[in-house]
């Protein structure tokens, strides 16, 4: 009975222990303690003790621990590590951990998350939305811009210049704006809402170009010449990395540079001879600053011992000699500017370099972490704009649009589409609020970011395709009263952008995620590549016996929490979200514990079962678009008009990450582990479920209405003030139609009653309504006014035949094709 008692203390007091994540060194001394003590007070059974001891002191000694165990183990783990090039390494290395580490590691503080508190806009920013991009805002038209202009019209492009749109994340000292990454992503967001090639044609500047490169790597020299140019838009500058052979391998660009002495300005220096030939980039046909990514070659050694230094960034001015823009890109029809650029043997001095010479071959770490801050803001901000516009005008619409003497909001097909645009609006605000808070604290968070990249476009392309369902041939139907098509058409865009989205999931959330967000691997990897042997066992040794500890935790952390319901872990409120947060640690432990033995049991073979790392990046995916929507209706006040929209996302999101580790499970190729792995996460089975059709309805009642959620989701989202506006028609007549609901009731209770015949137009039913005394004059006169705008907002343009017809027009040809520029291109 005694020995028993003590095989049970030890079991105990190893659970607890580890629950509690310690090293394996630690959780070991603990146990053997509690164990040692237990024998003396008992007077039984020490044989348990020693042994445990014996394995303690062990572990426990350094210089055994080494020898014995670590030195092998140091040698498999330096064999698996799958091979790492400078470029990967640089990428690895680029950008912050975040809020994602939390959550990649098992045990999210969530009092820390939500004590961020609620980001805000300055008074500035807050005017500036207001008055300057309300005013800019009205003198877009998508239609005219798109299919007259071509381009932004110039009242537009001056307004955009002179009022500093260029030059919002330049400071103030530089005649800049000095706007947050809040600002920056709010303004991005609502001018995206009304034309998103305007938008494109000002986020750029604003995001990876020569501004951001220059802020954080520029010469003194090189900030003071081009900075205050580029906030008042008298530069225009645009970036290019894309070649026709290195899209989202953007590490294997074929451009190249050569340093020698060449004449500049009639004297000579040292400096650079340049070859590329670049495609896809956006500006470029308007640029006056070119800034290029290319890779820098010393073959003569002139400005140090390496013969290959690297990808380098410079700017170029766009009229220098040799530096060909090409013609115009057509994206999708969309009307931003994008286009190619060349040139053959163009000599720069070394100074064009951004940062000067001392940053010649830095470009790979510099791109990288310009990338995690830029693609922070502006597709998460294009991608969130779809969501809240068709949110908005879905909702307006659905409302106002009528069939079967019903409105069509009121039929569960619609209602089921209308609620997934509803759900996925709120997250994708949530998340566009969070993650450009995370660059305001100083942050460029890498993977949060390329969570929100890929996230935020996809969500925002399916609630595009689900409003164009809801609207029918109002939405099919091109001409000045389409709000929707042009979002519609542009959509791709953003999905290839700044890393094709299939890449991004694939290769980058979990694989750049699983390595910067673990508290151990990248350190073991240093380890294993540190070129001195004894220092590098030294390290992996101390690394080693942690991470087992900190594994052994997570299985023990993972089980309990799946036994218990998650009812172990703390929640940082009370009430109906409360149980949200337990079960969002559970999963993000249960991620760590599979995440763990993934990588252990793949090694480097992980990283290329692609659809297995992506999957386990849907997990992190998901943990990080719900504790968003959590902490924004924290931010928001709880208020309890939002609780079905916080409901529905953490339910969706929990669900998915159920399936993500299912489909996981089920094509891990060790079967037998895959099954143990499903048990721990899952010990009383798949349990979370689908958001129900009850939480839907309630979403969509809000959405037809002018409810408080409604206001402000809309916030950033822009709506025309007259009543011939593209999309102020059916925001005036749901404003009508809301106006005249009493009234439009009264009328449909009398025809039911058969007080009332229903005439052949509606003007006419109310006529005989009025005379009937069923309605009085001011119910007549809303009724009115509700019936002319709905008819007005319903309807879809046509044109004249002569003018749609058109003629055969017989493109120009330029005097080289791409191909034949590429071909004629010189390589270093």
């Amino acid at each position: 009975m005694l020995f028993l008692s003590q095989i049970l203390i030890l079991l105990a007091s190893t659970w607890v222990v580890l629950y509690r994540r310690n090293s394996l060194q630690v959780s070991l001394a603990i146990v053997s303690a509690s164990l040692a003590v237990t024998s003396i007070i008992t007077e039984f059974l020490i044989i348990p003790w020693v042994l445990l001891a014996a394995v303690a002191i062990t572990l426990l000694s350094p210089s055994i621990r080494r020898d014995k165990l670590s030195a092998s183990l140091f040698k498999l783990f330096k064999k698996v590590l799958p091979p790492m090039n400078s470029t990967e390494r640089e990428a690895l290395e680029a950008g912050d951990v975040w809020w994602d580490g939390d959550l990649f590691q098992g045990n999210p503080d969530w009092n820390k998350w939500l004590a961020y508190g609620q980001p805000k806009l300055s008074a500035k920013e807050q005017a500036f939305i207001d008055n300057q991009v309300e005013t800019l805002c009205g003198m877009l038209d998508d239609w005219e811009i798109t299919n007259t202009h071509k381009d932004l019209p110039k009242q537009a492009w001056d307004y955009i210049k002179n009022e500093g749109f260029l030059g919002m994340i330049i400071p103030e000292e530089y005649g800049g704006l000095g706007f947050s990454a809040l600002g920056h992503s709010c303004v991005v967001t609502k001018i995206a809402s009304r034309s998103g090639a305007a938008a494109v044609d000002i986020m750029v500047p604003n995001s990876l170009g020569p501004a951001e490169l220059l802020l954080h790597y520029g010469t003194t020299e090189q900030k003071n010449h081009y900075l205050p140019n580029l906030a008042k838009g008298i530069d225009i500058p645009c970036f290019a990395l894309t070649a026709p052979s290195a899209g989202s391998d953007a590490g294997a660009i074929p451009d190249s540079g050569v340093v020698c002495m060449g004449e500049h300005e009639g004297e000579e220096v040292l400096g650079i001879r340049l070859n590329w030939n670049k495609r896809y980039i956006t500006l470029a046909p308007v640029a006056t600053v070119l800034g290029l990514a290319f890779k820098l070659f010393d073959p003569d050694n002139l400005i140090g011992e390496e013969k290959e230094l690297g990808i380098t960034v410079c700017l170029i001015p766009a009229n220098h000699q040799g530096v060909e823009i090409g013609n115009r890109h057509i994206p999708m029809n969309m009307a931003f500017m994008n286009g190619p650029t060349h040139g053959k043997d163009v000599f720069i001095p070394m100074d064009w370099i951004v940062g000067g010479q001392e940053y010649a071959g830095q470009g790979w770490r510099m791109l990288m972490e310009s990338l995690a801050a830029g693609r922070a803001i502006s597709l998460p901000g294009m991608g969130a704009s779809t969501g809240l516009m068709t949110y908005r005008m879905t909702g307006a619409y659905a409302r106002i649009r009528e069939q079967f003497n019903t409105s069509i909001a009121n039929f569960e097909g619609v209602e089921e589409a209308m609620s997934k645009i509803a759900g996925k609006a709120y997250m994708l605000e949530a998340s566009r609020v969070a993650t450009a808070s995370a660059v305001d604290l100083g942050l460029k968070p890498a993977v949060v970011s390329a969570i929100a990249k890929y996230h935020m476009t996809e969500e925002g392309r399916k609630c595009i395709n689900h409003a164009m369902d809801v609207h029918g041939g109002r939405g099919a139907v091109m001409g000045e009263r389409n709000y929707l098509a042009q979002a519609y058409i542009g959509t791709p865009i953003g999905i290839t952008v700044e890393g094709a989205n299939i890449l991004t999931r694939n290769l980058m959330i979990f694989g750049q995620g699983a390595i910067r967000c673990h508290p151990y691997v990248f350190q073991e990897m240093e380890a294993a590549n540190n070129s001195d042997n004894q220092k590098g066992l030294q390290d992996f040794d101390k690394l080693l016996f942690a991470h087992i500890g900190y594994s052994m935790s997570n299985f023990v952390r993972t089980l309990s929490l799946g036994l218990t319901g998650s009812k172990l872990s703390p929640a940082p409120v009370t009430g109906e979200t409360a149980n949200y947060y337990q079960q969002l640690t559970r999963m993000s432990s249960a991620l760590a514990m599979v995440a763990d033995v993934a990588m252990a049991v793949l090694g480097g073979d992980l990283k290329r079962k692609e659809r297995l790392s992506a999957r386990l990046g849907d997990v992190l995916s998901q943990l990080y678009l719900a504790s968003t929507v959590l902490r924004y209706y924290q931010d928001g006040g709880c208020n309890e008009s939002e609780l079905p929209y916080v409901h529905w996302n953490v339910q969706k999101s929990l669900y998915e990450i159920q399936s993500a580790f299912v489909d996981f499970f089920r094509n891990f190729p060790v079967k037998s582990l895959a099954f143990v792995l499903k048990w721990v996460v899952f010990p009383t089975g798949t349990r979370f479920k689908k958001p129900d059709d009850a939480l839907e309805h309630k979403m969509v009642k809000e959405m037809v209405k002018q409810s408080s959620i409604r206001q402000r989701l809309s916030e950033f989202s822009y709506v025309g003030k007259s009543d011939d506006d593209v999309t102020g028609r059916v925001e005036n007549a749901f404003n009508h139609v809301l106006a005249a609901e009493q009234s439009a009731q009264k009328l449909r209770k009398a025809i039911y009653k058969g007080q009332l015949v229903k005439q052949s137009s509606m003007e006419q039913t109310i006529a005989e309504a009025l005379k009937l005394a069923i309605i009085n004059e001011l119910e007549a006169e809303l009724l009115n006014k509700a019936d002319k705008a709905q008819w007005d907002a319903i309807q879809v343009d046509d044109y004249p035949f002569e003018t749609v017809k058109g003629e055969a027009v017989e493109i120009e040809k330029t005097s080289k094709t791409q191909t034949e520029i590429q071909k004629s291109s010189v390589a270093a």
